[in-house]
């Protein structure tokens, strides 16, 4: 069984890139805190998630931009969530409210571009809040680990950055093939529609991971 994040921070590799390093270094520098950067995140979500609604609503190049901004929010998100982290601890800028700011806009971004892309072209409404309730769920199952002693548990094969990820993917194939011809037309290439069951399946799953390593630590220190 893995075991948890002590920490309590993911594991990342982008982390150690000297770019994002030099960039929080000089956010900290000009006086950016790390809730702000927060803030943002929020913002990069909701525009992502507004240009994915608009996807039903667009065509040509303007259908084309809306796919590849929305996959432009979503790592704008990641980043911002990334660079929060590196201003707070290696700039020493971390607050009181730093973990309530460190929590709080993801979940609020994870629900704004789920909903978006269940609103997206191609999509399926009711798909899209069932993957933000299920984003939502895997972080606390993550958040009841630490609750109860365990630790941050960051496994997959549906946390967060996997989640992203299959979005991203999802709307960069679409905006380069975004119809398909058929009888009566141009129909929206469902791409979408897949995305949100492999984020929903695979965030059960991941749900089942966690549990399941909690109760394993919770059981190997009541044996000590």
């Amino acid at each position: 069984m893995p075991e948890p994040n002590p920490p309590g921070r993911r594991p990342l590799a982008s982390r150690d890139v000297p770019f994002f390093r030099n960039l929080a270094a000089g956010l900290a520098r000009v006086g950016v805190t790390p809730n702000t950067i927060s803030f943002f995140s929020i913002i990069f979500a909701v525009a992502s998630g507004a240009a994915l609604a608009w996807t039903t609503h667009a065509d040509g190049w303007t259908l084309r931009l809306c796919w590849l901004g929305a996959a432009a929010g979503i790592q704008l998100r990641l980043m911002a969530n990334l660079l929060d982290g590196l201003v707070a601890v290696e700039g020493r800028q971390g607050g009181p409210t730093g973990d309530l700011w460190n929590e709080a806009p993801d979940r609020f971004s994870d629900v704004a571009i789920f909903i978006g892309a269940g609103f997206a072209a191609g999509s399926d409404v009711l798909l899209g809040f069932g993957a933000a309730l299920a984003a939502v769920l895997v972080a606390y199952i993550r958040a009841l680990g630490a609750s109860v002693g365990t630790g941050q548990i960051f496994l997959g094969p549906q946390a967060k950055p996997h989640r992203m990820f299959v979005l991203t993917v999802v709307c960069v194939v679409t905006a380069a093939v975004p119809v398909f011809p058929s009888r009566i037309g141009q129909e929206p290439l469902p791409l979408m529609t897949l995305a949100l069951w492999i984020v929903i399946a695979g965030c059960i799953v991941t749900i089942g991971r966690r549990l399941a390593c909690i109760a394993s630590v919770l059981r190997a220190k009541g044996r000590k």
